[in-house]
């Protein structure tokens, strides 16, 4: 039988993926999808808010997504820069605090400037914590995490080591904890480098719905999947 104590999920991961396919099935450019695609995540930002995730962590653009053709990453990066701008009304009505992870030295220059207004401005924020991940991979962050631990150890005379807590408290938004649920859209099955180190025991929940399609029923059904599962954490319940 089913586990049915499990609550909300803490840390929520989603893939975003069907933004491309959602405007080939229109006939219509792919930057229509995208732009669909950040309504849907605004809307699912909120309802995952009003639920009471306290951590939710979104797939915008990896660092594989810059083999894209040049206008398209182009129009992602302006799409995301506006998205970024606008919406701090929205942030501060649900008390949403922004974070970001990924390689931000990786970005132009308009997009890191976002950012870090965007950050800044909202770090006092008591509400869901949205975690932006933009020019972000799995095995780059883990990378980066155990290249800040050993330039730590180069400045500490105590005997240090690579350890699993130290490769945590090192990665790119420490303060997150490890996922509890990762969900990807479009019927696809793979993390794509997403959140490695962090997905360790998370749950899955795969959906065959593309992406600017999500409501906040397709979060509900995806909370209420994990609420039915058995966490063992590889050990004996």
């Amino acid at each position: 039988m089913a586990d049915t104590t499990l609550t909300a999920p803490v840390h929520v991961g989603i893939i975003m993926d069907g933004n491309g396919r959602w405007a080939e099935r229109r006939n219509e450019p792919r930057t229509n999808g995208h732009r669909e695609g950040l309504t849907a995540a605004k809307r699912i930002v909120g309802a995952a808010a009003d639920r009471g995730i306290q951590f939710l962590t979104l797939y915008i653009f990896s660092t594989e997504n810059w083999k894209r053709t040049k206008d398209e990453v182009s129009f992602l990066m302006r799409l995301i820069t506006q998205h970024l701008s606008k919406e701090y009304d929205f942030y501060r009505e649900k008390g949403i605090k922004v974070v970001h992870s990924g390689d931000i030295e990786g970005l132009p220059g308009y997009v890191k400037k976002e950012i870090s207004s965007v950050t800044e401005d909202t770090k006092s924020f008591q509400g869901l914590t949205l975690n932006m991940a933009i020019n972000y991979g799995g095995r780059d962050e883990i990378i980066r995490s155990v290249l800040r631990c050993i330039d730590e150890s180069e400045h500490d005379t105590s005997p240090y080591g690579i350890t699993a807590g130290n490769i945590s408290d090192h990665l790119d938004v420490p303060e997150i904890p490890d996922a509890d649920l990762i969900i990807r859209t479009a019927g696809e099955i793979r993390l794509s480098n997403f959140l490695l180190w962090q997905s360790a025991y998370a749950e899955f929940y795969f959906s065959e719905k593309l992406w600017p399609d999500w409501t906040e029923e397709d979060l509900d059904e995806a909370l209420s999947a994990f609420r039915n599962r058995k966490r063992k954490f590889g050990g004996i319940p």
